[in-house]
This record gives C-alpha cells, structure tokens and sequence, in this order.
C-alpha cells in the first residue's frame, strides 16, 4: 500500500481568511465605534477585526499569539492598541497598530500573564495599560519613540487588583484606574519619568469596580460597580460626590458606562439591561422628552414636543379612541376603542400591527403596557380588567378579573411588572397581584376615583375624583394616610407625578393646572391657560414638561417648575 503523499512542512501554505462572524462580547469595552464614524473595531480569538459599518468589508489585524484580552482606539483615530492573555509567567504583548494601513507599528512587551486594559491620551501621544492580576503593573508608553516611560504597581497593599483604566479627556498628564477597593487617580511627571497615584475617598463604601467613564470636561468621572450602582468622583479633589441608585440597583453590576454630552450617563448591566440615568438619583430615565401622544375622537395623533409640530396622525373612521399608551420598547402605541377593541399601531408610519377583538363589552376605557412589552392591561366599561399576553404572532388572554361594578377609569403599573393598580368609577381602587392574578388590596371611598398613581418608591399610592380631594393610600394594606383638598369646584380627572417622585400635578374640572409638593401636600404653583375642563396630564420623562389635554380639543405644554 502506497504512503499518502504529503507536502514537506516548509511548502505548507497558510490560508486566505476572508471574513468572519462571530462576537463572544467577553472583553470588556470591546465593541468600539472608530472616529471616523463608519469603522466598528472588536477582538476575535486572537483577532482583530475592523469591519465597515456601511458595507461590512472586514480587515483582520492578525499579530498575537493569544486570545485578545483588551483593545482602544485614540481619539485621533490614527492608532489601534490591544493587548491578549497568556501563559503564567511569560510575557503578554500589548500590540500597536496602524489604523489607516492596517499594519503593526510596534509590539510592546513588559506585562507578565494578561493586559487587562489599555487607553491612549487625548492628544494620542500616550499609551498606557494595565496588567492582570499576576502582574500588577501600570505602564505609560510613548507611542512616537514606542517605548515604556515609566510604570509603577497598579494598586496599594491592601486592596485588590485594579481592572479598568480611563485617560483623561483634557490632559495628558492624567488617568484613572479603578478595580476592587481602589480607585486611583495618577499624575504624570514625564520629565522625571514619574507617575504618583492618589487614592480616592469613597468613605464607608467599599466596592469592587467594573467599568468607568469620564465627562468631557474631566470635571467628574463615574465608576460603576459590581453592586450595581454608580459612584459618582471628583478627579481634582479626589473626593465622592454622589452614588445611586439607593435602592434599585443595576441587576449583576455595572458592567459599561458611557457620558453623554448632555449630562447624563447610559449604563449597560450584566442582565442585560441598558439604562439612561442621571446623577445623582441615578434612577433609570425611560422614554423621551422629544415626543408625546394624544388621542380624541376618532383621531390619534404623535406630537414633536419643541416645535408643537404633529408627526403622525393614525385615524379610525366612526370610532372614539378612549385611552392610549406607548409600548416601552416605543415600537408600537396601543389604544383602547369604544368599540370594544384593542388596536396597536407603528409610532413611524401608523401602521395597524394587530387588533385585539372584543377585549370589551361596553368598550375599552382604560390601558396600561408592562416595562418588558409582553403584557397589555385593559380595563372596560363593564368593570373588568383583563391580563393580555403580547408577542409578535398572537395576542391571549390571560385572565379577566371581576372585582369592579362600573367603568375602569386609570391603570398604572408597578416598575417590576408583578403588580397594577386600577381606579374606577364604582368607588374603589384594586391593587391586583400579577403573578397571581388575584387581588391584594381594595380601597373604597365615597368618589367616581378618575385617576390613580404610584409613587416612584411604590410604598404609596396617591388617587383623585369627583370628590375633588386626593388621596395618600399605604399599598401594602389600603389604609388612607392623608387627603388634600384638591380642588374648590369640580372634579380633578388628570394625576402625573414626578420620577423622583417629589412633586406631582393635577388638572380637573377647575381648569387650572396644579404642581404639588409630595411631602408637604401643598400646591407650588398654578397654570391658568385652559377654557375646557381638563382631562389627563403628563409630566415628561426627564421632568422638562407638563402636559395637559382638556375637553375642548385643547393641548397645552407648560414648563415644569423645577429642575430634576
């Protein structure tokens, strides 16, 4: 039997890789949008990869001999930068590369084990990386002579590893590493060939931290945390300024955060969650300030808040559009109909998604959505309440619940989905269980209830009606704690509060609108504008805004008095 031929080991040719797909997502920070806008760059095994955004045409950047552990661009776009595990105690390459050419410029070789991250100075001239937990070391590289120019241990004796590292976005002199228990700020004597860190005050909190991001203007830096929340430090006082959120914190820690122009910051969780918050509640901001929703008679219409504009107008001949609600995920706006049905539309285009027929007997009066989108809550005319299960092909019932005697006026649903709270005009208020589908707690009073809110801390309820006062209830077991007398003449039919829960408004009968303190029970300010009685009121998500609609046909946008 003849031998296989095989060909001599210096004539084996290596082959052409012409694309890859594929993200693992297990580097930190290791999706990156270039400069240019038009260039994703992210590690793959011992690859990496700049891919066009546009065209998706991949560059593979091929140099280390090991999973790719680390990787940044400079803010000038001219230079990559990564850095890979490997071995215990051999060296691990910080790799320097050219962006344009797509060439390795330098390797850079004094870390033992794992680079655990790299960042370049604002000007680009300056690179410096972090070792892994057998190494220790923070080192600062001149890109032009690439070389080392000085370096020191990451973290004092007595805490653990620093993991993270962010330049500073002014100055090439300083930069920030954070890890378990220590967070550092360093100075740079680049004519002494120094580095000196100073340890940050964060008093009691101990924390062990993730990720971390620094304002435009280095006024503060934020660190996120494997506890999940935020810690909010002063680089030049070296001092905490704020930390949050208190008590619902970011499931799985903080795992990413970014500073946006604006003020506030975007995080992103280890359950996945991505959260827009701003200091120093740092309490999730969801939806947008830039457009809102009306609806009457027939007619549903979207609203560019700043330029009172009308994007959208979704029309449904002969019909009364009775209560509407964006889906949280903001890809659809579902309507309760006189008719009895439940419609959903595209918030783009109008676009009927789905109808969910005879969801009500004498109508569909109330709706809310859960945060997760999987879930209406309707109310009717009849009194029912009924649990709907939404996905993209079928719309089920879940449960109807038969407790109220007449129309279901408001809806509001508690912030982990597991329970609602329903107002009606029979005189009672029923907080439901949403797991089990029963009620917990009922509220009665001698009122038409119009509406119903939770405080954000969700501890307490506040309710208004016919009987013109409003209502402070304990959820837990219904007792009344306070009422105000909300108005002189006439019914108040509209209630918003605000995200922090510190104010809220109302709107009635009366025509005036009313912004409330929370804890004091007293009216703050009043908006004359309406000739109509007033029938719901919003205050927007980022508390710039109150609107209020009344029933003749006017919409009205006041300024909220105060700053969030």
């Amino acid at each position: 039997m003849a031998n296989s031929e095989t060909l001599p080991e210096s004539e084996v040719l290596g082959l052409e890789l012409e694309a890859v797909i594929g993200f693992n997502g297990h580097v930190p920070g290791g999706l990156i949008c270039h400069p240019d806008q038009e260039h994703l760059v992210y590690p793959l095994g011992c690859t990496v990869l700049i891919e066009s955004i546009n065209t998706n045409k991949q560059y593979f950047l091929h140099g280390h001999g090991n999973n790719v552990s680390c990787v940044t661009i400079s803010s000038n776009g001219a230079y990559v930068a990564s850095g890979q595990v490997t071995f215990m105690g051999f060296k691990a390459d910080v790799i320097l590369w050219d962006y344009a050419k797509k060439e390795l410029i330098a390797r850079l070789s004094l870390h033992k084990g794992k680079i655990e991250a790299l960042a370049f100075s604002p000007n680009s001239k300056y690179l410096v990386s972090l070792g892994g937990p057998d190494d220790g070391s923070v080192v600062v590289w001149s890109v032009t002579k690439r070389d080392a120019i000085c370096g020191s241990p990451a973290a004092g004796l007595n805490v653990g590893n620093a993991t993270t590292i962010i330049y500073s976005n002014c100055r090439d002199e300083m930069f920030v590493t954070a890890g378990n228990g220590t967070i550092r700020v360093w100075e740079l004597d680049f004519p002494n060939r120094k580095i000196w860190p100073t340890e940050c005050q964060t008093g009691q909190m101990k924390r062990i931290v993730l990720s971390i991001a620094m304002a435009e203007d280095d006024s503060y830096f934020y660190v996120g945390t494997t506890t999940g929340d935020i810690l909010k430090m002063n680089p030049r006082t070296k001092l905490l300024a704020d930390a949050g959120p208190v008590k619902e914190k970011f499931s799985l820690g903080v795992t990413t955060i970014k500073c946006l122009k604006m003020g506030s910051v975007l995080i992103g969780s280890g359950a996945g969650v991505l959260a827009l918050c701003k200091s120093p509640t740092y309490k999730p901001i969801n939806g947008t300030d830039d457009l809102f929703a009306t609806c009457s008679m027939e007619d549903i219409r979207v609203w560019h808040t700043s330029s009172n504009r009308e994007l959208l107008r979704i029309t449904v001949p002969n019909m009364t559009c009775y209560a509407i609600d964006f889906m949280r995920d903001g890809r659809s706006i579902i309507s309760a109909w006189n008719d009895g049905k439940i419609r959903a539309f595209t918030p783009e285009t109008g676009r009927l998604m789905y109808v969910i027929n005879n969801a009500h007997s004498i109508g569909v009066t109330a709706i809310a959505t859960t945060s997760d989108c999987k879930r209406i809550i309707s109310g009717g005319g009849e009194g029912q309440v009924r649990v709907w299960e939404i996905s993209p092909q079928s719309q089920k019932l879940e449960e109807a619940l038969k407790e109220h005697k007449s129309s279901v006026s408001c809806i509001k649903v508690k912030k982990n989905n597991e329970e609602c709270v329903t107002a009606s005009t029979d005189g009672t208020c029923i907080i439901w269980d949403l797991v089990r589908l029963k009620r917990n707690q009922m509220i009665l009073a001698n009122t038409l209830f119009q509406c119903v809110c939770y405080h954000p801390e969700e501890f307490q309820i506040i309710t208004s009606g016919t009987d013109r006062k409003i209502g402070y209830w304990e959820v837990f077991d219904g007792t009344v704690i306070r009422e105000l007398e909300g108005s002189l003449s006439g019914s108040i039919n509209g209630m918003d509060i605000s995200t922090e829960g510190v104010h809220f408004v109302t709107g009635g009968d009366d025509h005036l609108v009313k912004v409330w303190s929370y804890s004091e029970g007293e009216a703050t300010h009043v908006g004359v504008g309406h000739s109509g009685n007033i029938i719901r009121m919003k205050i927007s998500p980022k508390n710039q805004h109150i609107v209020s609609v009344s029933a003749d046909g006017a919409i009205l946008r006041w300024k909220f008095p105060f700053s969030s």
